[in-house]
Protein backbone atom coordinates (compact mmCIF):
# COMPACT_ATOMS: atom_id res chain seq x y z
CA UNK A 1 0.00 0.00 0.00
CA UNK A 2 1.37 3.42 -0.94
CA UNK A 3 2.01 6.09 1.69
CA UNK A 4 -0.80 8.19 0.18
CA UNK A 5 -3.28 5.30 0.41
CA UNK A 6 -2.24 4.70 4.02
CA UNK A 7 -2.81 8.38 4.82
CA UNK A 8 -6.25 8.25 3.17
CA UNK A 9 -7.16 5.10 5.09
CA UNK A 10 -6.01 6.66 8.38
CA UNK A 11 -8.10 9.78 7.69
CA UNK A 12 -11.21 7.71 6.98
CA UNK A 13 -10.67 5.66 10.15
CA UNK A 14 -10.15 8.84 12.20
CA UNK A 15 -13.31 10.52 10.87
CA UNK A 16 -15.24 7.26 11.25
CA UNK A 17 -14.27 6.90 14.90
CA UNK A 18 -14.37 10.59 15.81
CA UNK A 19 -16.75 12.27 13.40
CA UNK A 20 -16.66 16.05 13.21
CA UNK A 21 -19.87 18.10 13.32
CA UNK A 22 -21.67 15.22 15.03
CA UNK A 23 -24.43 17.07 16.86
CA UNK A 24 -27.99 18.30 16.54
CA UNK A 25 -28.02 21.90 15.38
CA UNK A 26 -30.86 23.85 16.97
CA UNK A 27 -30.43 26.62 14.36
CA UNK A 28 -30.98 24.33 11.35
CA UNK A 29 -33.59 25.52 8.88
CA UNK A 30 -33.61 22.20 7.03
CA UNK A 31 -33.49 18.72 8.53
CA UNK A 32 -33.33 15.56 6.44
CA UNK A 33 -33.17 11.89 7.36
CA UNK A 34 -31.27 9.31 5.32
CA UNK A 35 -31.17 5.53 5.43
CA UNK A 36 -29.06 2.84 3.78
CA UNK A 37 -31.04 -0.40 4.24
CA UNK A 38 -28.22 -2.58 2.84
CA UNK A 39 -25.74 -1.56 5.54
CA UNK A 40 -28.09 -0.20 8.21
CA UNK A 41 -26.61 3.30 8.13
CA UNK A 42 -29.04 5.95 9.44
CA UNK A 43 -28.34 9.64 9.74
CA UNK A 44 -29.98 13.00 9.99
CA UNK A 45 -28.49 16.11 8.38
CA UNK A 46 -29.04 19.49 10.06
CA UNK A 47 -28.54 22.32 7.57
CA UNK A 48 -28.46 26.06 8.14
CA UNK A 49 -28.62 27.83 4.79
CA UNK A 50 -29.05 31.59 4.46
CA UNK A 51 -28.96 33.73 1.34
CA UNK A 52 -27.69 30.84 -0.77
CA UNK A 53 -24.80 29.96 1.55
CA UNK A 54 -24.40 26.92 3.79
CA UNK A 55 -23.65 28.55 7.12
CA UNK A 56 -23.62 25.31 9.07
CA UNK A 57 -24.17 21.61 8.54
CA UNK A 58 -24.04 18.88 11.15
CA UNK A 59 -25.31 15.34 11.52
CA UNK A 60 -26.36 12.65 13.96
CA UNK A 61 -26.77 8.95 13.40
CA UNK A 62 -25.06 5.62 13.27
CA UNK A 63 -23.42 3.55 10.62
CA UNK A 64 -20.28 1.96 9.31
CA UNK A 65 -16.92 3.75 9.35
CA UNK A 66 -17.24 4.79 5.71
CA UNK A 67 -20.69 6.30 6.20
CA UNK A 68 -19.63 8.22 9.31
CA UNK A 69 -16.34 9.37 7.75
CA UNK A 70 -18.10 10.53 4.60
CA UNK A 71 -20.66 12.54 6.59
CA UNK A 72 -17.92 14.01 8.78
CA UNK A 73 -15.68 15.06 5.88
CA UNK A 74 -18.63 16.35 3.88
CA UNK A 75 -19.92 18.55 6.73
CA UNK A 76 -16.46 20.06 7.20
CA UNK A 77 -16.13 20.82 3.50
CA UNK A 78 -19.57 22.33 2.93
CA UNK A 79 -19.54 25.05 5.58
CA UNK A 80 -19.29 28.47 3.99
CA UNK A 81 -19.92 27.20 0.46
CA UNK A 82 -22.64 28.57 -1.76
CA UNK A 83 -25.51 26.24 -2.60
CA UNK A 84 -24.23 26.19 -6.19
CA UNK A 85 -20.73 25.13 -5.01
CA UNK A 86 -22.31 22.38 -2.88
CA UNK A 87 -24.27 21.09 -5.88
CA UNK A 88 -21.13 21.09 -8.05
CA UNK A 89 -19.16 19.16 -5.43
CA UNK A 90 -22.04 16.69 -5.11
CA UNK A 91 -22.07 16.14 -8.88
CA UNK A 92 -18.30 15.61 -9.00
CA UNK A 93 -18.31 13.25 -6.01
CA UNK A 94 -21.31 11.28 -7.27
CA UNK A 95 -19.80 10.80 -10.75
CA UNK A 96 -16.56 9.51 -9.24
CA UNK A 97 -18.48 7.14 -6.95
CA UNK A 98 -20.32 5.84 -10.01
CA UNK A 99 -17.00 5.01 -11.67
CA UNK A 100 -16.14 8.06 -13.75
CA UNK A 101 -12.38 8.65 -13.96
CA UNK A 102 -11.47 12.33 -14.02
CA UNK A 103 -8.16 13.53 -12.50
CA UNK A 104 -9.29 17.18 -12.63
CA UNK A 105 -12.34 16.30 -10.54
CA UNK A 106 -10.13 14.87 -7.80
CA UNK A 107 -8.38 18.22 -7.49
CA UNK A 108 -11.74 20.01 -7.20
CA UNK A 109 -12.69 17.74 -4.28
CA UNK A 110 -9.59 18.62 -2.28
CA UNK A 111 -9.60 16.81 1.08
CA UNK A 112 -12.79 14.99 0.09
CA UNK A 113 -10.78 13.00 -2.46
CA UNK A 114 -9.77 10.64 0.38
CA UNK A 115 -13.22 9.07 -0.06
CA UNK A 116 -12.88 8.34 -3.76
CA UNK A 117 -11.10 5.03 -3.20
CA UNK A 118 -14.46 3.67 -2.02
CA UNK A 119 -15.53 3.63 -5.69
CA UNK A 120 -13.34 0.53 -6.07
CA UNK A 121 -15.72 -1.31 -3.72
CA UNK A 122 -19.21 -1.15 -5.27
CA UNK A 123 -20.89 -2.63 -2.20
CA UNK A 124 -19.64 0.34 -0.11
CA UNK A 125 -20.51 3.18 -2.50
CA UNK A 126 -23.95 3.67 -0.96
CA UNK A 127 -22.30 3.98 2.45
CA UNK A 128 -20.14 6.83 1.15
CA UNK A 129 -22.92 8.62 -0.73
CA UNK A 130 -25.70 8.45 1.89
CA UNK A 131 -24.76 11.71 3.63
CA UNK A 132 -24.36 13.47 0.29
CA UNK A 133 -27.79 12.46 -0.99
CA UNK A 134 -29.28 13.38 2.36
CA UNK A 135 -27.66 16.83 2.21
CA UNK A 136 -29.12 17.35 -1.27
CA UNK A 137 -32.54 16.37 0.10
CA UNK A 138 -32.12 18.95 2.88
CA UNK A 139 -31.25 21.65 0.34
CA UNK A 140 -34.46 20.79 -1.55
CA UNK A 141 -36.47 20.69 1.72
CA UNK A 142 -37.70 17.19 0.93
CA UNK A 143 -39.95 15.53 3.49
CA UNK A 144 -39.48 11.91 2.44
CA UNK A 145 -36.64 9.93 4.07
CA UNK A 146 -33.73 9.64 1.63
CA UNK A 147 -32.94 5.99 0.88
CA UNK A 148 -29.88 4.71 -0.93
CA UNK A 149 -32.22 2.31 -2.67
CA UNK A 150 -33.73 5.31 -4.49
CA UNK A 151 -30.32 6.54 -5.76
CA UNK A 152 -29.77 6.86 -9.49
Amino acid sequence: MSALNELYQEMIIDHGRRPRNFYISEQANAIQEGFNPLCGDKLTIYLTEKNGVVENVSFQGSGCAISMASASLMTEAMKGKSVEEVKKLFDIFHKIMMGEKNPDALEALGKLSVLTGVAEFPSRVKCATLAWHTLMGALKHQTKIISTEDEK
